[in-house]
């Protein structure tokens, strides 16, 4: 039953990590966890840089909520 219309993905609000603003401290985490075979001692600094990031990301999502804008108007899907 083909439909002319593109679907939309299964679940419209699951943003992709390549798709965040903390990608590139996301995979500079993994990348030392690599270099330090998985020794989260040596990475600590990174884990905090992407955890700051992630927080700041999650606080400006909360504000555009409150500003009452959708994901739609924000993304442009």
């Amino acid at each position: 039953m083909g439909s002319s219309k593109a679907q939309s993905p299964p679940y419209p609000s699951a943003a992709r990590i390549s798709d965040s603003e903390c990608y590139p401290a996301y995979t500079a985490s993994l990348k030392c966890l690599e270099v330090y075979n998985s020794d989260k001692s040596k990475c600590q600094e990174h884990f905090d840089v992407y955890k700051e990031c992630k927080k700041k990301e999650r606080e400006a999502r909360l504000e555009r909520n409150r500003a009452g804008l959708s994901s739609r108007e924000i993304f442009g899907s």
